[in-house]
């Protein structure tokens, strides 16, 4: 009998766990450490041929039970399907919100519609599984919700203004959810890692391999495992993986507002 197969007949009762954004970077790795644990898997990404043959390999790799789910969630009737299956199947354990993508460029100069897109994935997408995840998380009072945040959550940034605004929504959103069921058993946890080596700056048309390159660049595998890490501890919410950008917060919570523009635009 094939792995997968195996797998799926001997996992009927693990815990499930759903990752979006999972064949790259964060969340395939989320869906590695997460089956590692002995969880199945719910993994969703847009693209059906590639995330079929993630749900494949891990299903082989951990013999746990891998379902792929393709998904546009920046779409309305897709996260509908995706909240039904949720709904309709065996509760989850794990939920980690991580599908996401970054634009460039001024407002008033660029096309609305992917601007849209971004803070339709990165806050309604969210919040409507997170939601979808609550009852059965509820039920039984165990479970986890991870929303991948950025440092970028505490800047703002000319440029780039709408994703450091759809990242901050992460974060105090889930501070806030995490105040509402902290004592009823259900973990909330804001991950919010600096620059990560990922396909994400692919996508945004940047030189990733000259990025990497650069100090303070994190890997995929040491954001994931230090989110675990504070997950066991009872950790704080917001997670921020690595000392320097811990220091670096918290020098952005003291300085004036108005100078990170300046900082920023410099930057820039």
């Amino acid at each position: 009998m094939p792995l997968a197969a195996a797998g799926a007949q001997i996992g009927a009762m693990r815990p499930l766990a759903l990752v979006t954004g999972a064949t790259t970077g964060i969340g395939r790795m989320f869906s590695e450490r997460l089956a590692a644990r002995g969880h199945d898997l719910l993994i969703v990404a847009r693209t059906a041929a590639r995330l079929e043959d993630v749900a494949r390999e891990l299903a082989e790799k951990y013999a746990v039970k891998a379902e792929p789910f393709p998904a546009d969630l920046a779409r309305d009737d897709e996260i509908d399907r995706l909240e039904a299956r949720v709904r309709g199947g065996p509760p989850l354990a794990f939920l980690v919100n991580n599908a996401g993508f970054g634009i460039e460029g001024k407002l008033a100069v660029c096309d609305p519609a992917p601007q849209a897109a971004m803070l339709h994935l990165h806050t309604l997408a969210p919040m409507r599984l997170a939601h979808a995840a609550l009852p059965g998380m509820l039920e039984r009072r165990a479970g986890a919700i991870v929303n991948v945040s950025s440092v970028a959550s505490f800047i703002y940034a000319p440029g780039n203004a709408n994703y450091s605004a759809t990242k901050a929504y992460l974060t105090v959103f889930s501070e806030g959810l995490a105040g509402e069921v902290a004592e009823l058993g259900i973990q909330v946890q804001a991950l919010c890692p600096g620059f990560t080596r990922t396909k994400f700056h692919d996508s945004m048309g940047l030189d990733a391999a000259k990025l990497h390159q650069r100090p303070m660049w994190l890997s995929a595998e040491y954001v994931v495992d230090c989110s675990l890490r504070s997950l066991d501890r009872r950790g704080p919410v917001v997670c921020i993986p690595d000392w320097r950008y811990r220091v670096l917060v918290g020098l952005i919570r003291i300085v004036p507002r108005r100078l990170i523009g300046v900082v920023t635009r410099r930057g820039r």
